[in-house]
């Protein structure tokens, strides 16, 4: 989420009760709700060795496929075939699936663990994909996102999302903690904690860098953050408001929302905090920008109009008004980000009471709501476009959740206890 201005703000207790919440715990709940409406049937053996070794590989690999709404996993009964040459594929066949992954783990000398995969068409009998790795035996989620990703690609034709990383804030105690967890919720860590608030993650491109809001001097300053060394650098400390960052594809630039020249108006600047540019130039108050993925245009929220809604203007030359507005159902739509492909945006529409997850087609301007709960915010694309990540409340508290981009599956992330908010997908790892 970026900074919600007043005029915006659905509730302004939300940052009170965020205030008065629960501590949060480092490891995510998942649960899933509906699936899709063809899903592809994949049996997964339990790899050869696998109850030697602290970590299941084939639990994260099957908890991966699951969590995409497209695969139906198939019960493998005693069945326990570890190699191509085991297979007997009438006993595939009859149990429905289409997809039969089997493998074995060898644990050797020094930690090590050499893990061998092969993905099997059951109905041509022939092998799709094999996968061989020795890793450290604290890599072994890492490679089951690896072979889950390779399924996922060789089944669907898009590429996987499982080995990415999700970034989000969480509060505990009186403390704000930025962290950065696994796409499934595992392995989170905090980048910064304060007492203040942090708002307004977003991945550079690249994935080495968080840029962000901190409240720490008692004024709204963006922050760009290195993950590896943890230095940081403000680059956006000006006069007034500094807020909403977004980082342009080539990740040289930034766009800020800065209060500097009166009002709040979208600026670019470059990603070390020079080179100071004024983008927007409007009467109203423009917000939330999301670069498209060619770099060229971004979207925002202004209410230039006479009430909150989304625009699209050019990156290049100079400030004006001259934006197009994307958005017409309803008085209330926010929180634009472009889809990877560049070819629909979600955001956040208002419809009576409630605020939910929406996707809108730039070509035909065709609007889907996604969700139907009360309250959502935030919403992120993972890096394929398949997957939305968002921010919602259930019972007060706040919790993160997904939904396919065609609304047929969601999923809810949630802490036993604590409260998790400001959701943002990072792009894909960067090959090695």
């Amino acid at each position: 989420m970026q900074i919600r201005l007043p005029g915006f703000s659905p509730h302004v207790f939300v940052l009170f009760l965020w205030l008065i919440s629960a501590p949060i715990h480092a490891a995510l709940d998942i649960e899933i709700f509906g699936g899709g409406a063809t899903q592809i049937p994949i049996a997964i053996v339990p790899f050869a060795a696998e109850e030697n070794l602290d970590q299941s590989i084939t639990a994260v690999i099957a908890a991966d496929l699951e969590r995409s709404g497209l695969f139906k996993l198939i019960d493998t009964g005693a069945l326990t075939p570890y190699e191509p040459t085991q297979v007997v594929y009438p006993e595939w066949i009859n149990r429905g699936a289409a997809a039969l992954v089997v493998g074995s783990t060898t644990l050797l000398p020094g930690g090590q663990v050499a893990v061998r995969v092969t993905l099997l068409d059951v109905a041509k009998q022939a092998p799709l994909a094999s996968y061989n790795e020795t890793v450290s035996a604290g890599q072994l989620r890492a490679a089951a996102h690896r072979i889950a990703d390779l399924i996922y690609e060789k089944l669907t034709g898009d590429v996987g999302v499982f080995s990415t990383r999700i970034a989000y804030v969480g509060k505990e105690g009186k403390k704000y903690a930025l962290q950065v967890a696994d796409a499934d919720g595992f392995n989170a860590q905090s980048v910064i904690e304060y007492t203040e608030p942090i708002i307004s993650p977003a991945w550079s491109p690249d994935g080495t860098q968080l840029a962000y809001v901190s409240f720490e001097n008692k004024k709204p300053v963006v922050y760009v953050q290195t993950l590896a060394t943890r230095a940081r650098k403000a680059v956006g400390n000006f006069r007034g408001s500094n807020s909403a960052p977004a980082w342009s594809p080539d990740g040289k630039k930034l766009a800020l929302v800065l209060s500097l020249k009166g009002g709040s108006q979208i600026f670019l600047i470059n990603a070390d905090g020079s080179g100071l540019q004024r983008l927007t130039q409007s009467s109203g108050i423009d917000t939330e920008p999301s670069f498209s993925p060619d770099g060229q245009s971004i979207i925002f929220t202004s209410d230039r109009g006479g009430s909150p809604q989304i625009y699209r203007m050019p990156v290049t030359g100079h400030a004006s008004g001259a934006a197009e507005r994307l958005t017409f159902e309803g008085s209330y739509n926010v929180s634009p980000e472009y889809s990877p492909d560049g070819k629909s945006f979600t955001f956040i529409h208002r419809s009576g009471d409630r605020f939910n997850v929406a996707i809108q087609d730039l070509a035909t301007r065709q609007v889907q709501l996604l969700t139907d709960s009360k309250f959502d915010e935030s919403p992120s694309f993972a890096p394929n476009g398949r997957i939305i990540l968002y921010a919602t409340e259930v019972k007060g508290r706040g919790i993160l959740s997904a939904v396919l981009s065609d609304g047929k599956t969601r999923q809810q992330l949630s802490t036993p206890g604590g409260d998790v908010r400001e959701p943002e997908w990072g792009p894909l790892p960067r090959v090695q």
